[in-house]
């Protein structure tokens, strides 16, 4: 991965970060399906003025389309259904943890269902490293009573799965315009998600949410939808999916950084030693800085 790569990945990991705090504003008020339905739905509507705006047109191709749809479920409808549901029984810090192996379900996929990028020895032992950065920044604490949530553990988990899957996926669109692509993918997901939460997202009868849920359900389609599917669709091109996926390790950071920004919050001692955990495991996925006969072998 080059320098401008990394600085795009620690740029989504800020957009995905925020993602969580918005999600919590949403579930004050309206339930998982409406707030999915929100994130996409708006999302496609931005996407495509832009795409107007920019005169860029949309293919017509029927494969790209279905293509397209198989994209929006994998990497929206299905994940972003059951972490939110998940939020809702769990803390943010337990997903956050779940979240983390998704590099994990990348990089073994990707050992059997692509050619160019196999699991090497670096991969498997940064990987190992950061997601043990993840557990230490976030607390063992956050571990406590895992077993009382338990199907709330498995969706956030087979989200992971899900999102490693779609990353393989997603390589198929290199060539594509990342702005295109990610146009095509919401407006699959928001066709999927719009009867769904007219029929089951509102137990309680249609209403009007206050304004601070408008605007963070806005705030997820525009800075973490629309501009994030843009970098995500940019680095896959370009670095491949399991160095994509490592942005799940980044976002924890993120979350953190934040936090100090915002909400006057200070980093614990085991907050920095899990962040230096997890930059070391990139320095080791990245090599360079650790070249060596040893990381060449292939596992």
């Amino acid at each position: 991965m080059r320098l401008f790569d990394w600085i795009l990945l620690l740029t989504l990991s800020l957009l995905w970060g925020g993602s969580f705090f918005f999600t919590e504003i949403a579930l004050r008020e309206v339930t998982p399906l409406v707030t999915v339905w929100g994130r996409v739905g708006l999302a496609a509507l931005m996407l495509l003025l832009i795409l107007r705006i920019k005169a860029i047109a949309l293919p017509r191709e029927k494969d790209l389309w279905l293509a397209f749809f198989a994209m929006g479920l994998l990497n929206n409808v299905i994940p972003f259904c059951l972490i939110v549901w998940g939020q809702t029984e769990i803390t943010g810090s337990l997903a956050s943890i779940f979240n983390a192996t998704t590099p994990l379900f990348t990089i073994v996929l990707a050992q059997f269902l692509t050619r160019d990028e196999k699991l090497s020895l670096a991969k498997g032992t940064g990987l190992i490293v950061g997601f043990i950065g993840v557990i230490v920044m976030v607390g063992l604490e956050a571990l406590e009573g895992m077993s009382a949530m338990v199907w709330a553990q498995l969706a956030i988990l087979m989200a992971a799965l899900s999102y490693g899957l779609a990353a393989i996926w997603g390589r198929r669109f290199k060539g594509v315009d990342p702005m295109v692509t990610a146009c095509g993918q919401v407006t699959c997901s928001s066709l999927v998600m719009t009867p769904i939460a007219l029929l089951y997202g509102f137990p309680q009868g249609y209403f009007m949410p206050s304004g601070d849920v408008v605007l963070a359900i806005i705030a997820i389609a525009f800075l973490c939808t629309v501009l994030a599917y843009i970098l995500y669709f940019r680095i896959l091109a370009t670095s491949g999916a399991t160095n994509l996926m490592l942005v799940t390790f980044l976002i924890p950071i993120s979350a953190i950084a934040l936090g100090g920004l915002f909400l006057d919050e200070r980093l614990e001692t085991q907050q920095v030693i899990g962040m230096g955990l997890i930059l070391f495991g990139l320095v080791i996925i990245d090599g360079r800085m650790l070249r060596s006969n040893l990381f060449k072998t292939k596992a």
